[in-house]
C-alpha cells in the first residue's frame, strides 16, 4: 500500500508516519530525510545534492524524483508512505509518472485537516513547553512564523487537495484529535 500524509507544517504527519511505520511495516520517504541521506552518501545523486545545497539553491524536483526512485527500486516491504512531497501540482503528476514506470499505484492520500488557529496555538504552546523545559526548539516557533508557514503550505500545496479528490483518492481525518484517535482514523481509511 502507497499513501501519501498531507497536512501543514505541525499536523501530525510525521508522528502519524512513524506509527505506520511501526504497525504496517512501512517505508516512509521524508523528502528532507532523503536529502540528508543522500548528501552523507557520496553517491553521483548524493554529490548532485551536495553541491546544490552548498550553493544554498533548492533542490529540484527532477533530484527529489531521482531519490524517490532509487528508493521505490528498493525493499517495498508494507509499502510507501510520501511525508512532505508531492508539494506541488508538478510534482504529483511527477510522482504518479514514477509510480506508473515502477509498476506501483497510489492507494490513498490522507489529509490531516486541522483548524489553523487551534494548529497555531499547539505549536506555539509546545515550542514555549520545550523552552521550559530546556529542550531545543524550532527559532521561528512563533505565531507569526506558524501563521506565515501555513500560508506558503496553503499556497503551494492546496491544489492537490482538489487534484486527488478528482482522482477518487483523497480522505481526510481529523489531524487535532488525541493521537490515538488520528490513527485509529487513519486505519479505518486503509482498511476500509
Amino acid at each position: 500500500m502507497n499513501i501519501i500524509l498531507l497536512g501543514p507544517p505541525g499536523a501530525g504527519k510525521g508522528t502519524q508516519a512513524s506509527y505506520l511505520v511501526e504497525s504496517r511495516d512501512m517505508i516512509q520517504l521524508s523528502t528532507g530525510d532523503m536529502l540528508r541521506e543522500a548528501k552523507a552518501s557520496g553517491t553521483e545523486m548524493g554529490k548532485m545534492v551536495a553541491d546544490v545545497m552548498a550553493r544554498g539553491d533548492l533542490v529540484t524536483d527532477e533530484i527529489v524524483i531521482g531519490l524517490i526512485r532509487e528508493k521505490l527500486r528498493g525493499e517495498t516491504r508494507g509499502g510507501f508512505i510520501f511525508d512532505g512531497f508531492p508539494r506541488t501540482l508538478a510534482q504529483a503528476d511527477a510522482l504518479g509518472d514514477l509510480l506508473t514506470e515502477q509498476g506501483e499505484d497510489l492507494d490513498a492520500v490522507i489529509e490531516l485537516r486541522v483548524d489553523d488557529e487551534t494548529l497555531v496555538k499547539r505549536i506555539v504552546n509546545r515550542a514555549e513547553e520545550a523552552r521550559a523545559a530546556g529542550l531545543p526548539v524550532r527559532a521561528d516557533d512563533n505565531a507569526e512564523s506558524v501563521k506565515q508557514r501555513l500560508m506558503e503550505y496553503y499556497k503551494k500545496t492546496s491544489p492537490l487537495i482538489g487534484y486527488y479528490h478528482a482522482k477518487g483518492l483523497l480522505k481526510v481525518v481529523d489531524g487535532l484529535g488525541e493521537i490515538g484517535e488520528v490513527q485509529a482514523a487513519i486505519s479505518t481509511v486503509l482498511d476500509g
